[in-house]
């Protein structure tokens, strides 16, 4: 836990949420059969939630980040 909320950790949980987001994007998209039926505003908060908890996980530490003396 050395290494959390530096500018390494900041950079690599940021990444890490954003991939995340649209991951959680894509598969809430892909669950509509057409476009004119997907609930954006269903997505936008799945989306941002899952954002929020992988950075919350990344609290917990990111095989990222190397830790120094264990």
């Amino acid at each position: 836990m050395k290494n959390a909320f530096t500018k390494e950790w900041l950079s690599a949980s940021l990444t890490r949420s954003l991939k995340t987001v649209a991951q959680t994007a894509i598969a809430t998209i892909g669950t509509a059969a057409v476009m004119g039926d997907v609930n954006w505003i269903m997505v936008a908060s799945a989306a941002g939630l899952a954002g929020v908890l992988s950075i919350l996980t990344s609290v917990a530490g990111l095989p990222e980040i190397k830790e120094e003396n264990k």
